[in-house]
């Protein structure tokens, strides 16, 4: 091998190897590679004039994929519209479907209680969802449903501009984050999405299966209030 292929095979052989580094590195979620601010607009062009009040009645209307066949209601999202934080989950459940709010189900309640127990209440933050209809039998969104319905949240996020998003469960940090990566791998660090800070924790519905994880999930949103610079309140000691 001459010295001109020597330094040809090398060369090849460090861009493969950063290729490989590159690609864990974004599989553990440790790398995002930002969308432009062009391809931004590209997907949200269509609501890029509307307020949260249009939006959501765009929403209410939406027949873009099957999920709009089988709803009770849209659940489009509730809370204080400038936020700081926002929380934003999965989809809807049968209870959320019933009533058009969500996280009202036994999730919920307990997302409900750990907003409470970090010294704040559900009016002084926003919670909405990936999907806007819930998916029958709770099953896993499909990709065509997550496209058909991420223009939506994404409006959400660009009119009520959080300083913190807290992406709740697998499918919405995966989507938030545009990785594949564990939600295992990806909690406990904050994310960027859009110059937006994103901290992804475990789902409510996953603490009610897996008591264990609620340990994690408060160190999460410790950092989260931290970043915030809001203090969380001590328990009563009486």
């Amino acid at each position: 091998m001459d010295y001109s292929t020597d330094i040809h095979w090398r060369f090849g052989q460090v861009v493969t190897a950063v290729r490989e580094y590159v690609e864990e590195q974004m599989q553990l979620g440790f790398l995002e590679l930002e969308e432009n601010e062009n391809q931004l607009r590209d997907r949200t062009s269509s609501y890029a004039d509307l307020d949260l009040t249009g939006l959501r009645e765009l929403a209410v209307a939406c027949e873009k994929c099957e999920l709009s066949k089988t709803r009770t209601h849209v659940v489009f999202g509730t809370g204080n519209e400038q936020a700081d934080l926002m929380f934003v989950g999965e989809a809807p459940g049968a209870d959320e479907d019933q009533q058009g709010q969500p996280f009202v189900g036994r999730a919920g309640q307990l997302l409900t209680k750990i907003i409470e127990a970090s010294g704040l209440t559900r009016d002084q933050v926003y919670i909405a969802n990936v999907l806007k209809c819930r998916p029958p039998g709770n099953r896993n969104p499909k990709s065509s449903e997550i496209e058909s319905c991420e223009p939506y949240l994404i409006r959400q996020v660009m009119l009520i501009q959080p300083k913190v998003i807290c992406a709740l469960g697998t499918f919405a940090a995966q989507m938030i984050l545009r990785t594949d990566a564990k939600i295992s791998n990806l909690r406990g660090h904050f994310h960027s999405y859009h110059g937006i800070k994103v901290m992804p924790t475990y789902h409510p519905a996953y603490l009610l299966r897996n008591p264990g994880g609620k340990r994690q999930v408060w160190e999460d949103i410790q950092k989260v209030m931290a970043e915030l610079n809001l203090s969380i309140p001590r328990p009563d000691a009486s």
